[in-house]
Order: C-alpha cells, then sequence, then structure tokens
C-alpha cells in the first residue's frame, strides 16, 4: 500500500491544500479492499486511473465513477473495489468550489458529482488526460493546469470568509461561533449565512468538523483519548465520543486502535 501527499504549487495553496496518490494491489489473501472516509470540512477533486471503488452506504450517487468531485461531508462512508487500484485527488478548501466551479458551497454539502455532469465536455477531456498520463507526477502539472485557469474564469471571492473557513481549520479549537463572528466583524446572523456560502456548513457544525479533523491527526501518537479530546477542544469525553461515532462510525478507543476499517493508509 502507497499513500503520499504533494505540495501544490503556490498560486494554487490558498485553495489546495494538498494533491495525493493512494495505490495498492490485491493478494490471494485479499480479493477485496473496504475503504471508509469520514465526515471532513474538506472537499476532493478524485480520480480512480486504476479501478474504480463502488460506494457501498447508499450515501453517493452515483454509486461509483471515474472521476468526480466529492464535497464536502457530515457522514462517513463505505467504498470497496476488487482488483487493485490506483486513485489520484486533490484535497481542496471547500471555497475552491464557488470559486472554482461557480458553485456556493452549500448547495454540494454531502453530494457526489461526476465531473462528466459538472464540467461537461471539458470533464470527460480532464479525465482522458489524467487517465492516460504517463505518472503522477504528470497528473500533478495536468491538474495545477487545470485548477490554475478555473481561478482565472471567475472573480476573486471576499477573503474575508476565505480567511474565515482557513481559521477555523487551523485555529479555532476552543473557539465559539461568536467569538469567530467577532473575529471577522460580523453579527452573528451575517457571519452565519456567509460563512455556509463558502464552507457549506454553519459555523457550529463546521468547527464540530474541524475540531474531529484534528483529533483525527493525532491517529499514531500514542496520546490517551482524554488528551486528545482536551486538546482539539472537546468540552468533556462524552461529546468527543458522540462525534468520533457520528462521523467515522466508530467509537474513538475502536478507531484509534489501529484495527478500523479505512484507516491503514494511516500507518503508512
Amino acid at each position: 500500500m502507497r499513500y503520499q501527499t504533494i505540495q501544490p504549487p503556490e498560486i494554487l495553496k490558498p485553495y489546495v491544500r494538498c494533491f495525493w496518490v493512494f495505490e495498492h494491489e490485491l493478494s490471494l489473501s485479499e480479493p477485496s479492499y473496504v475503504y471508509r472516509s469520514v465526515a471532513d470540512g474538506c472537499a476532493e477533486i478524485v480520480f480512480h486511473y486504476k479501478g474504480v471503488f463502488d460506494d457501498i452506504t447508499g450515501n453517493t450517487n452515483p454509486a461509483s465513477y471515474r472521476s468526480g468531485l466529492q464535497s464536502q461531508t457530515s457522514q462517513y462512508s463505505r467504498f470497496i473495489i476488487h482488483e487493485d487500484f490506483g486513485l489520484f485527488g486533490a484535497y481542496l478548501y471547500p471555497y475552491a468550489i464557488p470559486r472554482m466551479f461557480g458553485l456556493p458551497a452549500e448547495e454540494t454539502t454531502n453530494t457526489q458529482l461526476d465531473l462528466h455532469l459538472l464540467l461537461g465536455d471539458e470533464g470527460k477531456f480532464l479525465e482522458e488526460q489524467i487517465m492516460l498520463a504517463a505518472d503522477n507526477t504528470q497528473r500533478i502539472n495536468i491538474l495545477s493546469s487545470f485548477l490554475e485557469n478555473q481561478l482565472h474564469k471567475r472573480q476573486m471571492l471576499e477573503k474575508n470568509m476565505m480567511h474565515a473557513v482557513r481559521y477555523a481549520i487551523y485555529d479555532g479549537t476552543g473557539t465559539n461561533v461568536n467569538e469567530l463572528a467577532s473575529k471577522f466583524s460580523l453579527s452573528t446572523r451575517q457571519f452565519d449565512r456567509k460563512f455556509k456560502i463558502y464552507s457549506g456548513f454553519s459555523p457550529k457544525m463546521y468547527l464540530r468538523l474541524t475540531r474531529l479533523q484534528n483529533a483525527l491527526k493525532q491517529y499514531g501518537s500514542n496520546k490517551s483519548l482524554t488528551r486528545i479530546a482536551y486538546e482539539c477542544g472537546y468540552y468533556d469525553q462524552s461529546h468527543f465520543i458522540h462525534d468520533v461515532k457520528a462521523f467515522t462510525g466508530y467509537h474513538p478507543g475502536f478507531y484509534f486502535s489501529g484495527n478500523a476499517e479505512g484507516t491503514e493508509y494511516r500507518n503508512i
């Protein structure tokens, strides 16, 4: 199994957190592989350049696709494949959706859009280029060029709200909605409305999702669950357990045990 992240070019860093590659060869003792995605406040463009996963939770439509935009989500999903696979993608801040595709982030939340439907012939051509690329370095160059071109098609978004989303992701531990609104010089009502357009969620829900992701980053750290909960801004252990179960499908004790489905790549 191989999982790798690659930094995007400077012009894309405000919108793309990283590019990533996930590859695996099955064996006779492993005739299939099940991957579990968890709730995440960021989005992804995904290309299956070798093999295609099928959704077995019924959370996505279509259930399988060669290339697509997986939006920010408050759900976990399970995917299965019965052959060797290779995936390539870009991990996006949610406001990249309105900036690059002209759609309010809140209209795409908890959805999966086939690139053919999202972009028409342009999406088909991009998919073909990615599939025929000689290697992942070439795939990064192709997707970088496409995303840079998308930036030139539309006007800049409100930088204030882009900064608000990034602040929630990187510095929001222990922050509440009123504090966030005040920090960005808006009333709570104005902030809530604008934040949904750029993040896809209410500020309250988004802070829950960022706390979860910050907690999951502690996977493999050997810290106690109590310490992880405290450092990531949970009020108490019961809130931590509730959110991990709601957003991953697992009790945190099992998720962090190293035996949970879909966590293998975290061990690489």
